[in-house]
């Protein structure tokens, strides 16, 4: 780390001395030991600026203690059902780790159809998800490894992106914002894999768009990528949609449910689900666990993310008039207030 650097962290660390102590609280459960590296990823995310750092985490701490997320994981969504729906419609999971020890997060991008429970629960799962991994899976990786790991790879599986997708582009910007605002720099790179073409000219468009940061963290990998990520991780960590060339499909079951980590069947969503259950139980001793959605209050979003969010629509418009089907995108209706 440069001095320059080393200077800003020290005058951030100053700077978090004059917060309120409901902040210092929130912020120690966000950190987990690491206060330094977590305060290095916000001056990352603003390159470098103490002072824009220091708004953009004193407002994520606000966020945090408004919307009650330090309790977030104490909130299961019941009944079981609507959990499992809700798996089977953001496919989401854990596949394993890389020969680094960095957690490998598996997303069905082209088939996460988020229609099956309303907004709030697939904010509320996503936010989960996002806690239980900086709470549990990067400290047990830290653990087993044997060095502090705080970030983790993702895998997006294109398989099956239609022009439909337009329908959740205002959902999905709303869980990056509050990914990009609350939890900056968790992930190192993003594998993208099965890509078909009406992904490839979203990409050629949106790529300009993006900061120089996030541009050098996303590989475009050929197929289902198998190959390449085999250069980083074991086949046993590979996603069950990277396995076989040509298999095509992130809901294949051949493998059957567990090895399918999107599954609730999956090891990883049956540990996180009962780890939520288990905590709502010492929470709610005694009183029964309340079901409805955990309603987390939107960020304002980005304008950044708000152009990407307009230059995906504006391609996908355009594929769908060269396509001779205008008629059936127009139609369409971008759900998620």
């Amino acid at each position: 780390m440069s001095n320059v650097h080393e200077e800003a962290i020290k005058t951030f660390l100053s700077l978090m001395e004059n917060v309120n102590e409901r902040m210092k609280e929130t912020f120690q459960n966000m950190h987990h030991g690491y206060p330094t590296e977590t305060l290095g990823r916000f001056l990352k995310a603003r390159d470098w600026d103490v002072q824009k750092a220091y708004k953009m985490l004193t407002d994520c701490l606000q966020w945090r203690i408004q919307n009650e997320i330090d309790n977030i994981l104490s909130k299961p969504i019941i009944p079981a059902d609507l959990y499992r729906a809700v798996r089977d419609s953001q496919l989401v999971g854990l596949s394993g780790y890389s020969k680094e020890g960095l957690p490998v997060i598996a997303i069905g991008v082209g088939l996460s159809t988020y229609d099956k429970a309303s907004v709030n629960y697939y904010v509320q799962s996503h936010i989960q998800m996002n806690e239980y991994r900086d709470r549990v899976v990067l400290p047990a990786a830290t653990e087993k490894y044997g060095r502090h790991i705080s970030t983790c790879l993702k895998v997006l599986d294109m398989t099956g992106l239609k022009l439909s997708a337009l329908n959740q582009i205002k959902l999905l910007t709303t869980i990056s914002t509050i990914d990009d605002l609350n939890y900056p720099e968790k992930t190192e790179t993003y594998y993208i894999v099965n890509a078909p073409y009406i992904f490839s000219a979203c990409w050629k468009a949106v790529k300009p768009l993006l900061q120089e940061r996030t541009k050098r963290k996303v590989q475009v990998l050929q197929g289902c990528g198998r190959d390449e990520l085999l250069k980083i991780m074991d086949y046993s960590s590979l996603p069950h949609f990277c396995r076989k060339e040509g298999s095509g499909s992130s809901r294949n079951r051949s493998n059957g449910t567990v090895d399918n980590c999107f599954s609730l069947d999956n090891t990883y969503h049956q540990q996180l689900y009962d780890y939520i259950k288990q905590q709502a139980t010492l929470t709610e001793t005694g009183r029964p666990i309340k079901q409805g959605s955990v309603h987390v209050a939107f960020p304002e979003l980005d304008p950044e993310d708000v152009k990407i969010a307009n230059t995906i629509e504006s391609e996908f418009q355009k594929l769908a008039d060269q396509n001779g089907i205008c008629n059936s995108v127009n139609g369409l209706k971008v759900t998620g207030d």
